[in-house]
């Protein structure tokens, strides 16, 4: 639990585990932070599990600029270098997966296999995009009022009822981000590139999770992924998950995740290897 100066940031990381182990690098999703990801953390004591901040979400202290999915590779490099890790198995949920994408694209040595979660490789349709300007605007002009809360955590969360939890949890956080934080942590996301044509150059092992009920990324481009990722070793479908399924089913999550990682994706690094 500490803080890095990198690239005019203040970038909040933990770093848990076996320092020996094979390390895992979660990245976490738009309105969310580290935290979301305690349940893993947990679970895979036995490897090493780094998380971050991500800029103008958790503890991370932004400098107020306007950033893109690139400053987020240049973050998460510039912490795998700060603690001296040469390779990483990246585990990227939804905008925390565009990211771990292009980390991928851009350092291929440094990233041994990617796992997917709740995330697509397209661009939003325009449609898509005017919603999120939508959102953007509101919360600049009235904050995150009631009806768009509830919007904002069904869609990412699932319905309140059966996750009263995670909307208790979560509530305070998003009530603390300001308009600017939420409009350059939008524009992030509507203004990212168009990386379908360099999915063939991704050759690491990639590992996909998606709930089959999650409205903010569709169930087909968890598919498309798996589809058309030249090593996808594996397909994690969860009954029931909306697109925080990580967390919300973390206990069925977490031991197909340890499965297909022990029996799939590390054997194929050692084939590699």
């Amino acid at each position: 639990m500490a803080y890095i100066n990198v690239n005019n940031q203040q970038l909040y990381y933990e770093d848990h585990g076996d320092k020996n182990a094979p390390v895992l690098l979660f990245m976490h999703g738009f309105l969310m932070s580290s935290e979301m990801f305690a349940s893993q953390v947990e679970f895979f004591s036995s490897y090493r599990v780094i998380t971050f901040d991500a800029r103008t979400f958790g503890k991370t202290k932004w400098d107020g600029e306007p950033f893109t999915l690139y400053d987020t590779v240049s973050d998460c490099m510039a912490l795998l270098d700060h603690l001296g890790i040469e390779k990483v198995i990246l585990a990227g949920m939804s905008q925390g997966g565009y990211a771990a994408l292009r980390v991928a694209l851009r350092f291929p040595s440094r990233v041994q296999g990617l796992i997917l979660i709740s995330t697509s490789a397209h661009v939003d349709a325009d449609e898509v995009k005017a919603g999120y300007r939508e959102v953007r605007d509101t919360w600049a002009e009235y904050g995150l009022v009631p009806q768009l809360q509830e919007n904002l955590m069904t869609g990412i969360i699932g319905p309140k009822e059966g996750n009263e939890c995670h909307w208790d949890k979560w509530t305070p956080s998003w009530q603390g981000r300001t308009a600017n934080e939420i409009f350059h942590a939008m524009n992030n996301l509507i203004d990212r590139d168009d990386i379908l044509p360099f999915l063939p150059e991704i050759k690491c092992p990639s590992l996909i999770i998606h709930g089959d009920q999650d409205f903010g990324v569709a169930f087909e481009m968890g598919e498309y992924l798996y589809n058309n990722l030249p090593n996808a070793v594996g397909f994690i479908k969860v009954e029931g998950g909306a697109h925080g399924t990580i967390m919300t089913h973390a206990e069925t999550v977490n031991g197909d995740l340890l499965y297909h990682l022990e029996n799939h994706l590390l054997p194929e690094l050692e084939k590699q290897d």
